[in-house]
C-alpha cells in the first residue's frame, strides 16, 4: 500500500514545501488541488509544469492526482465541462499523474438527467484521457455520494479511461458500509480518500482515528495494492489543527490499519489501532 495526502490540507503552501513535507513524513505522493488560487493549476505555463515535476522527482514524491473541480453531472452545455476536463488531463499528463479527479455536481436535477449528463461527458472525455495515459475519476460526492450511485454512472460509461475515487466520508454519509462501497466500485476504483470527523453534523477535520468514520473497515476492504490518500480539509475549516504536525501520526495510523488486516484482507477483531472500538 502507498500513502499520500492532499494539498487541500496545506492551503497556499508552495509545491516545493508540500513535497518536502511529504518526503519528510514518509508519504509517497501528493494529491494536487488544481484551483486557480493554487500555485499550480490548468492555466500554469509549460515551464512551471516542468519545474513542478522536477521538484517532485527530486524528493521521490509522486503526483498522485490532479484534483479538479469539473462537474460532469451539472446542467448546462457540454463543451465548457469537457474543455475543463481536457485541461486537467493535460496538466496531469505533464506531471506524470495517473489520475484526474472530477465531481458529479448534479444536485437538484432528477437522477436520470444527472446520470445522463455524467455518462455522456465521461464517455466523451475518457478516450482523450486514455490517450494521455490518465484516468478520470468520478468522486463519490454531492449528487452521487454513494458508491452505488457513482458505479451506476460508470457502468454505463464502460470505458477504462473513467473510474471512481472513493471518498470514505461521503459514502458513509450516504449510508453505505465500506464493504458495500467496495463491492459497488469493483472494477472502477482508482484510489481511496480517507479522513475523520466528529459526527455527521460536525465535519471539521480531525486527525485520523480521532473521529467516527469506519476507517479500519474501509482499509480492510481496500485492494491489497493501491493508494490511500488523506484529504484533510483545512482549506474549508481554517480553525482546524494544522496538518504538518499530524502527518507522521496519520501515516503510522494508516500503516497500522493495513498491518492489522487479516489474511483475507479483513480487519482482525480487536486489532484497530488508536484505542477506538
Amino acid at each position: 500500500m502507498r500513502y499520500a495526502f492532499s494539498t487541500l490540507g496545506l492551503p497556499g503552501l508552495p509545491l516545493d514545501r508540500s513535497a518536502a513535507l511529504a518526503e519528510a513524513h514518509g508519504f509517497d505522493g501528493l494529491e494536487l488541488r488544481a484551483h486557480p488560487e493554487e500555485s499550480l493549476h490548468p492555466g500554469s505555463p509549460p515551464a512551471e509544469r516542468a519545474a513542478a515535476l522536477k521538484t517532485l522527482s527530486a524528493v521521490g514524491v509522486t503526483a498522485l492526482a490532479v484534483a479538479g473541480y469539473a462537474k460532469v453531472a451539472a446542467p448546462g452545455d457540454d463543451e465548457p465541462v469537457l474543455a475543463e476536463i481536457r485541461a486537467l488531463i493535460r496538466l496531469a499528463a505533464d506531471l506524470e499523474a495517473p489520475w484526474v479527479r472530477v465531481f458529479p455536481g448534479g444536485a437538484g436535477l432528477p437522477e436520470a438527467l444527472s446520470d445522463a449528463h455524467a455518462v455522456r461527458r465521461l464517455r466523451a472525455a475518457a478516450p482523450f484521457a486514455e490517450r494521455h495515459g490518465v484516468r478520470i475519476l468520478l468522486e463519490t460526492h454531492d449528487s452521487h455520494r454513494t458508491a452505488v450511485a457513482t458505479a451506476r454512472v460508470l457502468d454505463r460509461v464502460g470505458h477504462p479511461g473513467a473510474g471512481a475515487l472513493w471518498d470514505v466520508l461521503h459514502t458513509w454519509l450516504g449510508g453505505e458500509s465500506p464493504t458495500q462501497s467496495r463491492r459497488a466500485l469493483a472494477g472502477h476504483l482508482g484510489y481511496i480518500q480517507v479522513k475523520d470527523v466528529e459526527s455527521a453534523q460536525q465535519l471539521t477535520p480531525l486527525g485520523l482515528g480521532e473521529g467516527v468514520l469506519p476507517l479500519a473497515e474501509a482499509v480492510a476492504a481496500a485492494p491489497s495494492e493501491g493508494w490511500l490518500c488523506w484529504e484533510y480539509e483545512k482549506r474549508w475549516y481554517p480553525d482546524a489543527e494544522e496538518l504538518p504536525g499530524q502527518l507522521t501520526r496519520g501515516r503510522e495510523y494508516l500503516e497500522a490499519l493495513v498491518a492489522a488486516r487479516g489474511p483475507t484482507g479483513r480487519a482482525e477483531r480487536g486489532s484497530r489501532p488508536g484505542g477506538i472500538p
